[in-house]
């Protein structure tokens, strides 16, 4: 009776140990599987939680020695729910960067327009329309909605080509076609040009079609030139840069110029160009303005306005940046105005150092003071967009969007950013999307735990000179800012800098 009664004395003991156990494991195999800490903290971790699991088990072995029974209860759900919430913020930070990274492939908006007072509802009804298209401008994408239209309707379908946008509308308003098949993005296109700013408002649509994209960049790693090579172009300064690795990372910052999802290719508003080097702990922006005239990679040299890149895509976006300052684009960040909103109010908001004192031109007309100011989502959004209170116009709100980058690393790296951790992750939902792969997400994060250190982030912006000229995307003549040379020469370098290890400092930045 005596033995069995010790046995039954420690039976508890033994069952709360195993449980912990097992609670432990599972939580050293989900540190493992998210792939963002190294193992020499796992092993850290693990001994850490092997010492409790013991010191709860010399506590829990026997049940009537109740003092230290209870406290050993009491550790191990305490241990028990701090790996829960760990195992919560873990398990959330990584489905979000599942959901977020790592995207191939986009979506562009094409739908069928009708006028206004036209009696087809819905696709179906303009079956025996002549569809009217734009011959050369987007045409790709064009096509392969033209393939959904036909395999909807069942039937052959009726088209008339246009040499630009403002022929389209006319025919479109003269009866000359029933119905037009247009890239949603265009639509604020349009409204930019003289005597069809109220078109958009006069015509309706019926259906909405969404054409694919894969977006396909070069690696860090696919890019690295051999000794051969870099002798070869070591001669030339003008000669693109390949040889970075995979420490170094060029990527492009797209503010899109919508409040919907993520799905919808639109102008890019916000066109900035991340050099990052992890092994320098540097982050060089370089913005671009959204008017700077420069040839697209699609419009065999003609130049347009570079916000219009987004309509024909991200891909666009990048080649276009690629060949304007000789460099290879790795990556992509695209975020919509909405989300830029979330992001900053999860965030508890944010402070950010203006130029100048002024007052917004928006309806609320928030009045921002020269130095630092603490902004909320919608002030945030309205201090970046803002460029008519500003006598160099669109070349300020480049800068202005990078000081609230600059504030959002500054809050995010703050300890205080934890308690609103989860809200942010939240925030990114739908209004933020990446191609960079987890795993190179995973391997920064490895990278600033195992070495931690501050990061050094510096801005610089192109100029140009406002000019009047016909963008390829337009019909008509719009403003449009003729890039400054020599500021375009002094960003490569800067970027060049950057990406072979050399410190830069303010003074270098220096406008």
């Amino acid at each position: 009776m005596k033995v069995k009664s010790k046995k039954q004395d420690r039976i508890p003991g033994i069952v709360i140990s195993l449980i912990l156990f097992v609670i432990e494991c599972a939580f050293l195999v989900l540190l493992l599987y998210t792939k963002l800490i190294s193992m020499k903290y796992i092993g850290i971790i693990a001994a850490g939680l092997l010492l409790l699991l013991v010191i709860v088990y010399f506590l829990v072995r026997k049940i009537r020695k109740t003092v230290p029974f209870c406290i050993g209860v009491v550790l191990a759900l305490l241990i028990t729910v701090v790996l829960g919430l760990a195992s919560l913020y873990i398990y959330k930070t990584v489905s979000t960067l599942d959901s977020i990274t790592g995207v191939n492939q986009e979506y562009t908006e094409i739908n069928v327009y009708v006028k206004q007072d036209d009696k087809a509802q819905k696709l179906a009804d303009a079956s025996g329309y002549t569809f009217g298209i734009l011959g050369e401008l987007d045409r790709t994408n064009t096509d392969a909605a033209l393939k959904q239209v036909y395999n909807e309707l069942g039937t052959d379908v009726q088209t008339s080509e246009y040499a630009g946008l403002g022929e389209l509308a006319d025919a479109l308003n003269n009866g000359t076609c029933g119905a037009i098949l247009l890239n949603k993005a265009y639509l604020d296109v349009i409204a930019e040009m003289d005597q069809y700013g109220s078109f958009p408002s006069q015509i309706r649509e019926i259906a909405s079609l969404k054409v694919a994209t894969v977006v396909e960049r070069n690696t860090p790693a696919a890019q690295q030139t051999s000794s051969a090579d870099q002798e070869q172009t070591s001669s030339d300064t003008s000669a693109k840069d390949d040889a970075v690795t995979d420490e170094v990372y060029t990527i492009f910052v797209s503010g899109i110029d919508t409040r919907g999802g993520m799905t919808a290719s639109s102008r890019s508003d916000v066109n900035i160009i991340l050099t990052l080097n992890a092994t320098t702990k540097q982050i060089l922006m370089i913005s671009t303005p959204r008017d700077y005239f420069v040839p697209l990679s699609i419009s065999n040299g003609v130049p347009d306005k570079l916000t219009h890149a987004g309509i024909y895509g991200v891909n666009v976006c990048m080649d276009t940046l690629d060949m304007l300052y000789d460099i290879n684009i790795n990556y992509y960040f695209r975020l919509n105005f909405a989300g830029f909103e979330q992001i900053i109010d999860a965030l508890g908001g944010v402070n950010v150092n203006s130029d100048y004192d002024f007052d917004s031109g928006n309806t609320t007309g928030y009045h921002f003071n020269k130095g630092e100011n603490h902004l909320n989502g919608e002030q945030a959004l309205v201090f970046a967009r803002e460029r008519y209170a500003f006598k160099e116009g669109d070349r300020q709100r480049g800068r202005n969007q990078m000081a609230v980058i600059q504030g959002v690393v500054d809050k995010a790296t703050q300890p205080a950013f934890l308690k609103n951790y989860l809200s942010v992750l939240d925030s990114l939902d739908g209004a933020f999307e990446t191609n960079v792969p987890y795993d190179v997400m995973a391997s920064l994060v490895r990278k600033q735990l195992d070495e931690g250190g501050s990061w050094q982030v510096l801005s610089y912006s192109v100029d140009g000179t406002g000019d009047t000229q016909k963008p390829y995307s337009m019909s008509s003549k719009a403003y449009v800012m003729i890039p400054d040379q020599n500021t375009v020469d002094k960003a490569k370098v800067l970027m060049k800098k950057v990406r072979e290890g050399f410190r830069l400092s303010e003074a270098d930045v220096a406008r």
